[in-house]
């Protein structure tokens, strides 16, 4: 992604999400309810970390503590800028196991949307394992199965095709079944002709400088898929987190097709975001589509 990182609250706050919120603050602002069937509840706000890092400084990441270090000298950090001559996955078949609604937190994570499943309001019990699936066949064949745990959008894109950024990003952060991250689907999002399914569902955005509204909400997460023709291209390759420290071992997965939302839709997202897109990267060990 990313700039990375949203566990339990934790993973709104770091590791789910691969990007890492700031500590934003801003008056709370009372939410109406935007999607017919929609329950907006306000709920206790939680403690976000202050990073110490932007992202619009991430080529000096690695000097502003040891522990970054390896987002300068590591061998598969992400972004990475991808092509059409480097062609599409083949050996890499995805299969989502996404049930037609989930239950989680909405809010904004400091620079635009975000969405956890590991929540209070998702009544999560610790086992990471009962949270939306994805499999996918890893490098030798063998298949691996990750677990759903947020969604959340970057502004501007992450990834570049060809070339061309897109307005924004939404990723789907997958961990595994002790809750570290594993694996993100990236879907780059611009604006096109109707509105998009799945931001049509959402609540009332949360605006970017609010780290204490949470909402609850019912999201049918499998829309986006759709809007991106159900993932049936896609480039792939082992990458990282995109925001401090910078872990790699994340298996990346990026939508061929764009997700496309109305005008609107995209000034609204807009409009509840900032800046978050770590400098791409250059291609090393990524074993892009390998």
């Amino acid at each position: 992604m990313l700039p990375f990182s949203l566990v339990v609250f934790a993973l709104l706050t770091a590791t789910a999400s691969a990007c890492p919120p700031l500590d934003r603050h801003g008056n709370v602002q009372n939410l109406r309810k935007r999607a017919v069937g929609q329950e907006a509840v306000v709920i206790s706000p939680d403690k976000i970390p202050n990073p110490n890092w932007r992202y619009d400084e991430s080529a000096d990441w690695h000097t502003l503590d040891p522990s970054y270090e390896v987002c300068q000298t590591g061998t598969q950090q992400s972004p990475i800028p991808l092509r059409v001559d480097q062609g599409l996955s083949r050996n890499h078949a995805l299969q989502f196991n996404y049930p037609p609604n989930v239950t989680g937190t909405f809010n904004n994570w400091g620079y635009g949307p975000s969405f956890s499943l590991v929540s209070t309001l998702a009544n999560f019990t610790g086992d990471y394992t009962a949270l939306p699936s994805m499999t996918f066949a890893e490098i030798g064949g063998h298949n691996e199965t990750v677990y759903l745990g947020s969604w959340h959008v970057h502004a501007p894109a992450d990834h570049s095709v060809q070339g061309d950024r897109a307005k924004a990003e939404l990723h789907y952060v997958h961990v595994n079944a002790t809750g570290s991250p594993r694996a993100v689907v990236g879907m780059r999002v611009d604006p096109g002709n109707v509105d998009s399914a799945f931001f049509s569902q959402l609540p009332e955005y949360v605006p970017y400088n609010d780290n204490t509204t949470k909402v609850r909400a019912v999201v049918d997460v499998r829309k986006a898929l759709e809007e991106v023709l159900h993932f049936g291209e896609f480039w792939t390759y082992q990458g990282s987190l995109t925001s401090p420290p910078c872990t790699e071992g994340l298996r990346w997965f990026l939508a061929r097709s764009v997700l496309f939302v109305g005008d609107g839709q995209m000034r609204e997202i807009l409009g509840v975001s900032t800046f978050s897109a770590r400098a791409e990267q250059e291609v090393w060990r990524h074993n892009v589509n390998g």
